[in-house]
């Protein structure tokens, strides 16, 4: 088992989100994947931020923070807003979750 900090892009304050959120190893993030830890993270009751999700992506990717650009940073906003549509609680009632889900009223965040 090795430490959360031993993964490109993590730091102690990351690393501190995600043993609160339960993720407590290097090897146990791999295992979760960005989008189920970062959906722990929001649960546990990280604010949202796009930033904070494409650098986990790219941490478990191996590469830097910052090398995440174009096409690649698009299909990810998409998957961002997917799993904090799901695990964040903006204060919508379950049923005007799903309608901003499925985009038929706009979104109050």
């Amino acid at each position: 088992m090795s430490d959360l900090t031993t993964i490109r892009n993590i730091g102690p304050a990351f690393e501190r989100e995600l043993i609160a959120a339960g993720i407590k190893t290097a090897d146990q993030l791999r295992e979760t994947g960005a989008d189920a830890a970062y959906a722990r993270l929001l649960g546990n009751g990280t604010k949202p931020h796009f930033i904070g999700y494409y650098v986990l992506v790219m941490a478990l990717r191996g590469r830097p923070w910052n090398d995440c650009k174009g096409d690649e940073k698009k299909a990810l906003r998409k998957r961002f807003e997917a799993i904090k549509s799901s695990n964040f609680d903006t204060g919508q009632s379950e049923f005007e979750k799903m309608l901003d889900i499925i985009g038929v009223v706009p979104s109050k965040k």
